[in-house]
């Protein structure tokens, strides 16, 4: 069941594939509006790419899902219209040029152009303006950021925020288009307990008010549900829940949803894509026009028949299941193999 405030998330044998290989696979989830979603693992496992993925911002090429209604991958417009990133590092970071005033009414300004209907841009200035500020000064009352507290007030430059008062002014910008979906990278990234505490509880109060929470995490608090990603050489598990996710809103204790089951490579290319090229083949499968002494243009200044003295490089042969979201080459290959809004 949807609701006007929140947005049910399912999915269903979701996975993304790039040019080297499976970045997540067999992913299955059935949570209510308003729930605390938490996407558990270590750095490398998948968690921003099926972040972006859930929120429209990542063609899948496996699988489906389902985002208030609107069917991944063929609605993913309609879902980045529900649907907002809070901090998400390399896609939508805030403007450290900018003072915080400056960054929420730049975000209430690219909201009324992009998303708001067009007869809000008809109305004379004086109204859009009482109704930018109402809507900055809610979202920054819903993630408790008060701007006067800070050391030069509005006036504080981003750049100079701590780490736990950017995370509140990227929610509040997110915040500014009144999303059903709000999703959250690495959110306990660079904090204390106490203020990683402090930012769940944050989330924990946006859920309760009916918006649905996705947070890429390293360890989620318990009476959240979770879905747990698999780096690359664990043990895999089943991907069948052992129960049906609920709404954050019960608090009590969230399912445990695990993913990442490896599946055996179909053809010689997949497994390239899976394992890598191996240390003494070349890449691009073509012949370098070298010879290996036995029939002239030996490089290696030693006389035909005498083998070289280096050791042999041991070959890797377990396999990876994941590419990391992290590494930068791996996470522009994916966004250009998938297309990412």
């Amino acid at each position: 069941m949807d609701s006007p405030h929140g947005a049910a998330v399912k999915a269903e044998g979701f996975g993304l594939k790039g040019p080297r290989g499976w970045v997540f696979r067999g992913v299955d989830l059935d949570a209510a509006p308003g729930a605390l979603i938490a996407l558990e693992g270590p750095s490398g496992s998948g968690r921003t790419c099926l972040l972006l993925a859930l929120t429209g911002r990542m063609k899948p090429t496996e699988g489906h899902a389902e985002i208030g209604r609107h069917r991944l991958p063929k609605k993913m417009a309609a879902v980045r219209r529900i649907s907002a990133l809070g901090p998400v590092p390399g896609v939508n970071d805030l403007d450290q040029a900018l003072t915080v005033a400056e960054q929420l009414r730049e975000g209430a300004l690219l909201q009324r152009r992009y998303d708001g209907p067009v007869r809000a841009l008809l109305r004379p200035r004086g109204e859009r303006r009482a109704s930018a500020e109402a809507r900055i000064a809610a979202a920054l009352a819903a993630v408790g950021l008060d701007p006067a507290t800070l050391p030069k007030g509005p006036r504080t430059s981003v750049r100079d925020l701590e780490r736990l008062e950017s995370v509140r002014l990227s929610l509040a910008v997110a915040l500014l288009g009144n999303p059903r979906l709000l999703a959250v990278d690495d959110l306990d990234l660079k904090l204390s307990d106490a203020e990683r505490a402090e930012a769940w509880a944050l989330l924990r109060s946006l859920a309760d008010r009916g918006t649905t929470v996705l947070a890429v995490c390293s360890e989620a608090p318990e009476g959240v549900t979770v879905l747990r990603t698999v780096a690359a050489g664990e043990p895999a598990t089943t991907g069948a829940p052992t129960a049906p996710a609920r709404p954050a809103v019960a608090r009590d204790a969230g399912p445990k949803i695990t993913w990442g089951r490896p599946a055996a490579p179909a053809s010689p290319a997949d497994a390239d894509a899976a394992t890598g090229p191996a240390p003494d083949n070349d890449t691009d499968g073509k012949t370098d026009g070298k010879t290996d002494g036995n029939t002239g243009g030996n490089t290696d200044g030693k006389p035909d028949g005498e083998k070289p003295t280096t050791a042999p490089t041991a070959k890797t042969t377990e396999p990876t299941t994941n590419t990391t979201d992290e590494d930068p080459k791996g996470a522009d290959d994916a966004l250009a193999e998938t297309g990412r809004a």
